[in-house]
């Protein structure tokens, strides 16, 4: 169970690393803001795809040739979109990301009133007459 945990740790290879421990600090901290391009809500830093090691590789290349936090993201947006942040800016381009899943909610809530208000109620049957009343009385008697 607990190397279950751990596994998304070994998604960074130890070849992957930068000697510098400041900068490969900065590359984890970038890593895990960065969407893996193929992977569903999973950042780079935790991702074992190959796409997300290029990306990686790709991050530490900038950073060591001496770009600061905001280039490399920026390098990163003009190869992949702004899909590519885990955290997109809310702008024309992102108002699908940003606002799709509370229009899903909204759009499934409504649908669920316009049918409960469509439904009709369910009637209480009418009550047994006199003569119904016997007769059941006379097929329950043992």
């Amino acid at each position: 169970m607990l190397s279950l945990l751990a596994f998304p740790a070994l998604a960074v290879e130890p070849s992957e690393m930068l000697q510098d421990p400041a900068l490969e600090a900065r590359a984890r901290d970038i890593g895990r803001s960065l969407r893996c391009v193929v992977c569903q809500n999973q950042s780079i830093d935790d991702s074992n795809a190959e796409v997300a090691r290029d990306m990686r590789r790709a991050v530490r290349e900038r950073l060591s040739a001496g770009d600061d936090d905001q280039k490399v993201f920026g390098y990163m947006v003009a190869r992949y979109g702004d899909y590519v942040l885990l955290n997109p800016p809310f702008k024309a381009g992102t108002w699908a990301l940003w606002l799709g899943g509370p229009l899903v909610l909204l759009i499934a809530g409504v649908a669920l009133l316009i049918a409960a208000r469509r439904r009709k109620p369910i009637v209480p049957p009418e009550p047994l007459s006199d003569e119904e009343q016997r007769r059941l009385d006379a097929l329950l008697k043992p």
